[in-house]
């Protein structure tokens, strides 16, 4: 059963490059629920400058940064139920791209690099990794893609 719908506008323009050879920008902007907007573009490993815009997201970014997001308020819901105390969470998380058997391009794999602060007693690595574990699990996104998703560092 459906838990409700998602949404992001993206919105586009072209602008006054050379359409026909591929010579306009990528820059464009997403806008989600309550106004927010994010400035996005190509990736520039993609496609080069100066058709690319350098102050904005890709949608290769937000992918990993969406699965490091989740496990992250999936992880931090979790060791709560579990009785410890999340102080700080930092991820640097990397996303890799590769091509497959046909030759396109997708995102791998996603290494979350996770770096959590606890007050006072952490738990042991055996429940930390189980913490994490069942993160994975539960996060919403991991859940939808066929990307392998690894939690590097369990600390």
């Amino acid at each position: 059963m459906a838990t409700g719908a998602h949404r992001a506008t993206i919105v586009w323009r072209r602008d006054d490059g050379d359409f026909s050879k591929g010579r306009y920008s990528r820059g464009h902007v997403w806008r989600f629920a309550g106004g927010v907007e994010v400035p996005a573009t190509a990736s520039p490993a993609i496609v080069p400058k100066p058709f690319t815009v350098e102050a904005a997201v890709d949608p290769e970014e937000a992918f990993v940064a969406a699965l490091s997001a989740c496990h992250m308020l999936t992880f931090v819901d979790i060791a709560r139920h579990r009785g410890f105390v999340v102080d700080a969470y930092e991820d640097e998380a990397v996303g890799v791209l590769t091509r497959n058997d046909a030759g396109r391009r997708w995102l791998s794999e996603v290494t979350l690099n996770p770096r959590v602060v606890f007050a006072g007693d952490p738990p042991d690595a055996g429940t930390l990794a189980a913490i994490h574990g069942a993160a994975h699990d539960e996060c919403f996104i991991a859940n939808s893609v066929k990307t392998e998703v690894r939690v590097a560092t369990a600390g």
